[in-house]
């Protein structure tokens, strides 16, 4: 039970930290320029996407927030296989997802606002609960290179 709280918590506060991050961004930077926090590096900006990563399946808010809920209750349903004894991971992969359908269903698009380019070279804007999915997926990637070489060894 204390680790359902625990995860209830950590999961609330990120997702106030992203709800927050996207307040902010439609407060203070939608409809204005990119603000430049790394001179050719890091801006902060203001972007709707009303599709998903990279801009694919424009416009599919609803079929979006419907797969990201399904996506949820599957790794909620199969935590134990997905993600075994670990508590960071599916944290940080149940605040992502659901800071994304929430901004899905309650707005109709999903706000980004950090973005990272090298020259005209842009990598596709971003968020806090992206971030987080991200952050999941890569300890996930960890924890299983580090399992394979556990019982190659």
């Amino acid at each position: 039970m204390k680790r359902f709280f625990v995860t209830f918590a950590a999961v609330a506060n990120i997702l106030l930290v992203d709800a927050v991050a996207k307040e902010l961004a439609a407060g203070f930077i939608k409809g204005s320029a990119a603000i430049s926090v790394v001179p050719g590096f890091f801006d902060l900006a203001y972007v709707e996407n009303r599709g998903c990563a990279w801009g694919m399946f424009q416009g599919a808010v609803w079929p979006l927030a419907a797969f990201g809920v399904a996506a949820l209750a599957l790794l909620v349903w199969k935590r134990r296989e997905v993600f075994g004894d670990a508590w960071v991971a599916p944290c940080l992969m149940y605040a992502g997802i659901l800071g994304n359908v929430i901004d899905r269903i309650w707005r109709g698009y999903v706000i980004d606002m950090f973005d990272l380019h090298w020259g005209a070279n842009h990598f596709p804007c971003f968020n806090v609960a992206d971030m987080c999915i991200c952050a999941a997926a890569g300890l996930m990637v960890l924890e299983s290179l580090r399992e394979s070489r556990r019982k190659g060894a």
